[in-house]
């Protein structure tokens, strides 16, 4: 996949066939569009030509109060669109001064001067450009100047629930892992670099990887427990994950911490993923270490019986 960004020269692309869009999660509804772009592009024998923005446009446009928390780091996305088989991605830097350019000058400069797009395909009710002008009609017309086609994809349900990334941030914040992972059709990661900590749960036997999440941005699940798969130098090892304020110390940072069953090796500082494969249980706030070891029991063995991949 190659990825362009900004002013670099995209007039190589052969025959491309374009989407627009955050693409935040790259969830099933997204695959869907990236499909049928793939298709659309098979049969002219063209390029797919994913663009989209960073930072993300609410982010910029409303920082004061948007609190917005993303599915995707860039570095995930970038990985998740490379996987589904983009062939180009264009990233644009996302201003407030880029916010103000019309879906036309857009159009003009940008998918035809600049890559001369053959097709464009965008979701269901999608707008882009200075005030959302850009909806399904006015890309036709501009489409038939232009002389490249439009296409809108509609929206996709699963079990009559229409899919969309803020119902699955919504899932993530209420524990709902497995449907989050069904919308997405992939488990849900979190990395970060291992970092030290206060080593407490090696005294009570459940010794555990401190993870710093540095994007601010990403979303991290609800505190409580999970059963995680974890990836450290591209091996896969099962294991449980904590996320919370560690009540029975009365602390007030959030730690995310990871006890990685059947290992034993110095991984500090290893940037390593885990992957979200189901909750276990919120925090409790444990009467004393006795008690939070037998939970802890209790977790792990319910964390071993959940079936999963090692790969």
């Amino acid at each position: 996949m190659r990825i362009f960004r900004d002013n670099d020269p995209m007039n190589n692309i052969k025959n491309p066939v374009v989407t627009i869009g955050s693409f935040d999660g790259v969830h099933l509804g997204h695959q869907t569009i990236i499909n049928n772009l793939k298709k659309s592009a098979k049969k002219i024998d063209g390029e797919t030509v994913l663009i989209t923005f960073f930072p993300h446009p609410r982010i910029v446009l409303f920082p004061e109060h948007s609190g917005l928390k993303l599915i995707n780091t860039q570095e995930e996305k970038i990985k998740l669109l490379e996987q589904f088989g983009i062939d180009n991605l264009i990233i644009f830097t996302f201003t407030k001064q880029f916010s103000k350019i019309s879906s036309i000058d857009f159009i003009r400069h940008t998918l035809v001067s600049r890559i001369n797009a053959k097709k464009l395909i965008i979701g269901y009710d999608h707008h882009f450009g200075k005030n959302r002008e850009g909806d399904f009609e006015h890309l036709f017309e501009l489409g038939r100047y232009y002389n490249f086609e439009v296409e809108e994809i509609q929206a996709k349900d699963i079990e009559d629930i229409s899919i969309s990334s803020t119902k699955i941030r919504q899932a993530l914040k209420n524990f709902d892992i497995k449907t989050a992972n069904k919308y997405l059709n992939y488990d849900y990661p979190l990395s970060g670099k291992v970092v030290i900590g206060k080593q407490l749960g090696r005294s009570i036997g459940f010794p555990t990887a401190n993870i710093e999440v540095k994007d601010p941005y990403k979303l991290i699940p609800s505190n409580g427990v999970y059963v995680v798969k974890v990836e450290i130098q591209e091996k896969y090892y099962k294991g449980m994950l904590y996320i919370g304020k560690r009540p029975t110390l009365s602390e007030e940072k959030i730690s995310v911490e990871v006890n990685i069953f059947d290992f034993n090796q110095n991984i500090y500082d290893e940037n390593i993923t885990v992957y979200f494969k189901d909750f276990i249980r919120e925090e409790i706030k444990f009467v004393n270490f006795n008690a939070l070891k037998n939970q802890l029991e209790k977790d792990k063995e319910k964390a071993l019986s959940t079936e999963m991949v090692l790969s």
